[in-house]
């Protein structure tokens, strides 16, 4: 999978895991959805372990699950972390995407 996954959106991701309290195994479980022209849309949890079926990342301390649909959603994107007063949030970036409405994902911010 072509995917990056930004040093801030990956310390946000962990400190969800660490103070979620699900176990040595657990994960952050991330669901996108198609949101429009605004982009993509996001929900995650912290899972003791994979749903069956989801793609599993593997980085250091951190595991990050993925169902299918949103793995491809964001094939070749960016995941980014905002953290300021307007916008605060895991962000998705296409860098290929030309427009605001042509790509997959765009520079919207996401919270859950």
């Amino acid at each position: 999978m072509n995917l990056t996954i930004t040093l801030m959106a990956e310390n946000f991701m962990r400190r969800m895991v660490r103070f979620g309290n699900a176990g040595a195994t657990a994960g952050f479980r991330l669901v996108v959805s198609p949101g429009g022209c605004s982009g993509l849309s996001s929900e995650f949890t912290v899972e003791r372990a994979p749903h069956f079926g989801d793609y599993v990342i593997e980085l250091e301390f951190l595991r990050v699950f993925m169902p299918k649909a949103s793995r491809d959603l964001l094939e070749g994107c960016i995941i980014d972390f905002a953290d300021a007063v307007m916008e605060a949030g895991l962000k998705f970036f296409n860098p290929n995407a030309h427009g605001t409405c042509g790509g997959s994902c765009s520079s919207t911010v996401i919270g859950s």
